[in-house]
């Protein structure tokens, strides 16, 4: 196995959840909330778990990453391999989902564009990270 950027892994998180902030945030949350059926002006109950639920699974989603792209891969393939997994792997994935519960195709493209974004997020991240 190879070793784990488990420095790199918090940060890449750290940057997910700072894009989620900004993605479903100013960007997004009017249309998002529209589509997924979700009061905007209702907090969630447990605000505070909500947020640590989503981090861990940022840290469990950048270690998974980091495991995949391993040591070193370089700027290039680093971001290469996040676009991919992004689109190809979590997009893809949402897509099947979205198509079955006959979800809209803005909530997909909301999704599936955050998720993209993370994972490359995450390959500039490692990338950069030698």
């Amino acid at each position: 196995m190879a070793t784990m950027n488990w420095l790199g892994i918090v940060v890449a998180a750290l940057s997910a959840f700072a894009l989620g902030g900004i993605w479903y945030g100013p960007l997004f949350r009017r249309a998002w909330c529209r589509e997924a059926g979700v009061d905007p002006s209702s907090p969630p109950a447990h605000r505070a778990g909500v947020f640590a639920a989503a981090f861990v699974a940022s840290l469990v989603a950048a270690a998974a990453f980091d495991w995949i792209i391993g040591p070193a891969p370089g700027l290039r393939t680093a971001i290469l391999d996040g676009v991919v997994a992004g689109l190809g792997l979590v997009a893809a994935s949402f897509a099947l989902n979205y198509v079955f519960a006959q979800r809209s195709l803005k909530l997909w493209l909301i999704d599936g564009g955050y998720h993209a974004l993370q994972f490359t997020l995450y390959g500039v991240i490692f990338g950069l990270w030698q």
